[in-house]
């Protein structure tokens, strides 16, 4: 353990010493750039924020095409840039997933619900046209940490936000959340306040209220002593809620490692922090493909009932 805290701290040095970059930038001069083939500024919608990068493994796919990962940053629905997620594009493609890190649209812009059909049609645009990226489209997983995480729960757990879409959760492969608020009300930090509208927080804004035996495969992970977003009425209680509805679900808490640092552990240098890589793509890869189903839109124009 004190040889981990050592290479901590000379890593810490390293990035101190990047002057003039911010910390994500910092985090991404040391990521890889032979490991994946980038596409950005990919339009998933016609607002300025509805953008995503797309990182596609190198190497030839297996039959059906790669896993495909939407992934959703955290900053309490306030910040957050696609760009400073390189280093997770690059953990996910690297290790045989096609990533999607999408940005979309923040507070003050919207405030809650408005983010989340962001969200819905970033990852319709997975379930749609991962082909064109070597992407298996009945592989789809959503992932986010922190608000992220949020997104990506109600993007799973609540079928409203794919159904406007034109959508089913089924179409998805499973869902990861890592620290993610699934269970807030009262809300204690004010900036989340302000998003969600305080004090009159819609009741069916938390994802814990949308827990149903159809929910997708889970991947829950939690740094065990966050001090941000408590792991145990969150991530705890979601997996057991989820559990006992029937849904399969890991649950992995991770020891030295914060809220913050345990997203980081997926940048290379910093990977020995936490497992969180290796156990989400295991996770991901895991998963079997989602049912072939037909959309709302084909069911109509074959007169389905």
């Amino acid at each position: 353990m004190f040889k981990h805290w050592i290479k901590l701290g000379a890593l810490l040095g390293v990035l101190a010493a990047l002057a003039g970059c911010s910390a994500t930038q910092a985090l991404n001069a040391l990521v890889p750039g032979d490991t994946y083939r980038l596409t950005p500024d990919v339009a998933y919608g016609p607002q300025a924020r509805q953008l995503m990068d797309v990182y596609q493994p190198k190497g030839e796919p297996p039959d059906g095409g790669f896993p495909v990962v939407v992934f959703f940053y955290g900053g309490t629905w306030h910040m957050g840039e696609r760009a400073q997620y390189r280093f997770m594009g690059e953990a996910l493609a690297a290790h045989g997933m096609v990533a999607m890190v999408a940005d979309y649209r923040l507070y003050p812009q919207v405030t809650y619900p408005d983010f989340l059909p962001d969200c819905a049609r970033a990852v319709g645009y997975a379930l749609t046209e991962s082909a064109r990226y070597n992407g298996n489209p009945r592989r789809v997983v959503v992932m986010g940490h922190s608000a992220g995480a949020y997104n990506a729960a109600m993007i799973a757990l609540d079928p409203r936000w794919l159904k406007q879409q034109g959508h089913q959760v089924s179409e998805l492969a499973g869902w990861v959340g890592l620290a993610g608020p699934y269970d807030f009300i009262p809300i204690e930090d004010p900036e989340t306040r302000e998003t969600f509208h305080h004090p009159d927080v819609p009741p069916e804004s938390q994802p814990i209220r949308h827990v149903g035996a159809k929910a997708p495969r889970t991947f829950l992970g939690v740094a065990k002593e966050d001090k941000q977003v408590n792991p145990e009425r969150n991530s705890a209680q979601l997996a057991e809620r989820l559990t006992a509805a029937g849904v399969p679900v890991e649950f992995k808490r991770y020891d030295h490692v914060g809220h913050i640092s345990l997203v980081v552990s997926f940048a290379q240098p910093f990977r020995w922090l936490s497992p969180a890589l290796r156990e989400v793509s295991g996770f991901v890869k895991s998963l079997p493909p989602a049912p072939a189903s037909a959309k709302p839109a084909q069911l109509a124009a074959s007169g389905a009932p």
